[in-house]
């Protein structure tokens, strides 16, 4: 079931970087003649670390996605992201997500990004180890409990 899960994350969030992609005829490389981008790799050390206190372990500066490394203690604010998608893969712990609904006492924290106190009305699921949930741009959604340490991958894909 876990490696389902796992097969299914990266699959969503693969399908989304792939549609956000420029198409080319198979086999077509760039004008380069090379394939565009370069790997990234992680050791396990650094993953670790970047769980232990919650880190982006990508960012998206010159692509159209990020990876996180996320951790969450407790509860925290709404969210709104106008460009990103969140596809999310819980590694560990439990938390309760509210999602779509309406964002109370909104504010913007820098171009594309809301937050809030919390979310009236909209839908709550209970999350742990092994689910996935897609988040797509534009839905409010809100971690209003967490048991700690709740630990989570995010792609995120503009």
């Amino acid at each position: 079931r876990r490696r389902f899960a796992f097969i299914a994350t990266i699959a969503a969030g693969l399908g989304a970087l792939c549609t956000a992609l420029p198409s080319r005829a198979a086999g077509e490389v760039g004008e380069s003649g090379a394939t565009s981008g370069a790997v990234s790799y992680f050791d396990s050390a650094a993953v670790k670390d970047a769980f232990a206190k919650g880190a982006v372990l990508l960012d998206g500066a010159g692509r159209n996605y990020m990876v996180h490394a996320s951790r969450r203690e407790k509860a925290g604010e709404a969210e709104v992201h106008w460009r990103d998608t969140d596809v999310i893969y819980v590694l560990g712990g439990t938390a309760t997500i509210v999602t779509g609904g309406e964002v109370v006492e909104g504010r913007a924290v820098e171009p594309g990004e809301l937050r809030g106190r919390e979310i009236r009305g909209g839908e709550t699921r209970r999350l742990g180890a092994g689910d996935v949930l897609v988040v797509p741009n534009g839905v409010p959604h809100w971690f209003s409990a967490v048991d700690s340490p709740f630990t989570y991958y995010v792609v995120k894909v503009r």
